[in-house]
């Protein structure tokens, strides 16, 4: 497994990035942020596009920057694929001729990436005819995708690639990203904002606040930190489970898991039993009891342990991080609340979850490129 090194900084009138960061490169990495804190500007000092960038940057043995500056080398030769947010195809060519434009230009690089597996992987053969003018924008991001993979990179960059698409383009593309890793064998460092996207396709994240790293490491751990939540938003705060399908319920249309001995339900979908999934649970849906409820509507309720209270002197909030087994869960609460229930760290509670805020993503063997699966 090759690695990429890093430890950069640039000054960009009154912005300035630093980061050192070592990343294992398996799979998709995401860069992950508010807008403007320098997440594009760290893919552009990888790629080599910032020729202004100080610092040191190693990939695998190679050498790509010195501090001193004495070493430098350029975009073209570090072997690394561009995606960007809007499509720059060729508006002149078919999109059978965008793609052999790359194909082309990339004959004497060795790699198993071709013309035929890269039109197969992402569904170009229907577009082959078409102009870029003619198709939609899921379908331009593909053919850029796919002219890109056919510059046989041997490291994937993505900046913010569906920024630019509505909610249904991004459902049609987001299963072709995911399965980038596993069919080119391609690492892919994936920058985004959207912390949906994260959940979905990355296996490791990095978190970039001001210029600044602030937090990496896997998705699951990441998302559990209190610390970070400013960074990640506080809306779409949340944690990751993994939970294994135990069984269906075809009257109800229901799903069954079990996470650590504990039934989580949710809406039907078509997995297999003996499948693991990863779940995005976020913190504004889940409520905390000290005694269990009845006669509620709410299906999932989780025993655990509060393990950290972070208040938040200058809102109304605190949130709350509970052990639910080999795992963590967050919650939301009002500060009031968490004084009149007495919460502390060690008390045990019991966590209600909506089943219809899941966000499902199948595991298969080995789990390097997940299938997302949507209720029905």
């Amino acid at each position: 497994m090759t690695a990429l090194s890093l430890a950069v900084r640039i000054s960009l009138g009154s912005f300035e990035l630093e980061v050192a960061e070592k990343l294992p490169l398996e799979g998709i990495t995401a860069l992950f942020g508010p807008s403007g804190c320098g997440k594009s500007t760290l893919l552009r000092i990888i790629a080599g596009l910032e020729r202004k960038s100080q610092g040191r940057i190693v990939f695998g043995d190679e050498i790509w920057q010195t501090d001193d500056g004495t070493d430098f080398v350029p975009a073209h030769r570090r072997g690394v694929g561009y995606v960007f947010q809007d499509a720059r195809l060729f508006p002149h060519l078919t999109v059978a001729g965008n793609l052999a434009y790359a194909e082309k230009r990339s004959r004497s690089v060795m790699s198993p990436i071709d013309l035929d597996g890269v039109v197969t992987a992402l569904d170009l053969g229907p577009l082959l005819t078409r102009r870029p003018s003619s198709l939609s924008g899921g379908e331009r991001q593909r053919v850029a995708i796919g002219r890109t993979l056919l510059t046989r990179p041997r490291l994937l960059l993505m900046d913010e690639p569906l920024a630019a698409l509505d909610l249904k383009r991004k459902a049609e593309i987001l299963p072709y990203v995911e399965r980038l890793t596993e069919a080119f064998d391609v690492p892919v460092i994936y920058v985004t904002h959207a912390i949906e996207e994260v959940v979905r396709l990355a296996g490791h994240m990095i978190v970039l606040a001001s210029g600044r790293k602030v937090a990496d490491g896997s998705v699951e751990e990441v998302l559990e930190r209190l610390d970070v939540r400013d960074a990640t938003g506080r809306f779409e705060a949340g944690v990751v489970l993994t939970a294994r399908v135990t069984g269906h319920d075809p009257e109800y249309r229901l799903t069954l898991l079990d996470h650590h001995g504990q039934t989580i339900v949710m809406p039907a979908a078509d997995i297999a039993k003996g499948s693991d999934l990863r779940l995005r649970i976020r913190a504004r849906d889940v409520v905390l009891a000290t005694q269990r409820p009845e006669g509620i509507s709410v299906r999932n309720i989780l025993t655990g342990t509060i393990c950290e209270i972070v208040q938040e002197p200058e809102t109304a909030f605190a949130e709350i991080l509970v052990d639910v087994g080999d795992a963590r869960l967050r919650a939301r609460l009002t500060r009031m609340a968490v004084a009149e229930l007495a919460l502390e760290v060690g008390k045990p509670v019991y966590a209600l979850i909506k089943s219809v805020t899941f966000d499902r993503r199948a595991l298969p063997a080995p789990p390097t490129a997940p299938a997302l699966i949507r209720p029905g």
